[in-house]
């Protein structure tokens, strides 16, 4: 609900009717007005629209980052603790 109240915000700054802002995410009325009411329903394409309208995109290329998946810290993990374990039988 707190996205869709900052969007309907967004939008009222840029003074933009909920028609206007609907044509320019390519949508209708009722789905901008789903978004502002924070409803689940509503597409992650039709929300990345918007922010890109809005010039939002940038706060989320944090999540867009390249991390370590947690099969591959497993993978790095258990790969330490076997190399540790043959250099032990050498001594």
């Amino acid at each position: 609900m707190a996205l869709g109240r900052r969007l309907r915000r967004s939008r009222l700054e840029r003074n933009d009717t909920m028609a206007v802002f609907a044509q320019r995410i390519g949508v209708s009325e009722q789905t901008v007005r789903a978004m502002e009411r924070g409803l689940p329903t509503v597409q992650i394409g039709t929300w990345l629209e918007a922010l890109w309208v809005l010039n939002e995109l940038e706060p989320l290329d944090h999540l867009l980052k390249k991390r370590e998946s947690l099969l591959d810290l497993a993978r790095r993990a258990d790969s330490a603790r076997q190399r540790q374990r043959a250099s032990r039988r050498g001594k």
